[in-house]
């Protein structure tokens, strides 16, 4: 069974102002922030407020069939008009979240210079890559899940399902 450790709000507004410093140091300025859900939703959101940049949402975590993925079809084409879209999510784990993004911004006719991704704590394994990050664990030293103040409500059955789901990120 995994160690459930909570992200502290504090320190979860340190990581999301530390995003924005990034952002606003760097040359790269996205015209929308994405904030994916669930996990990117309130990082999306915080990160809207500290950059003054608008905040756009996707669905992803519900799996309705088709429903995130019109979405999406709509940010690909936004990116290809020459929109700067960041594309928000609270951990980049085993990378599926990111990887199925990319490319389906990319296969609905995405420009990927245009879209970025930022998350507030990115594992060095993964199989994605993404841009902007706060943090950096290594799975195969942290095995911890990690629990963010937005998912404070949930159960611990709830938050040790969402672990299982990939059984290598905490074994």
């Amino acid at each position: 069974m995994p160690t459930l450790t909570a992200i502290p709000y504090e320190d979860f507004v340190a990581d999301v102002r530390a995003i924005a410093a990034t952002i606003a140091d760097g040359d790269w300025k996205p015209d929308f922030l994405i904030g994916i859900g669930r996990g990117g939703l309130v990082p999306g959101a915080y990160l809207s407020h500290a950059t003054g940049i608008d905040l756009l949402s996707v669905d992803h975590s519900a799996k309705v069939y088709g429903f995130g993925d019109q979405l999406l079809a709509q940010l690909a084409a936004k990116s290809g008009d020459g929109k700067r879209l960041l594309v928000i999510d609270d951990i980049n784990d085993s990378g599926r979240t990111i990887s199925y993004l990319r490319d389906a911004i990319d296969g609905a006719g995405g420009v990927s210079e245009n879209v970025r991704f930022a998350v507030l704590i990115n594992n060095i394994r993964s199989a994605a890559t993404v841009d902007y990050h706060s943090r950096t664990i290594d799975r195969e030293i942290t095995k911890d899940w990690f629990v963010f103040p937005w998912e404070a409500m949930a159960p611990d059955k709830a938050l040790l399902e969402d672990a299982a789901e990939v059984p290598e990120r905490i074994a």
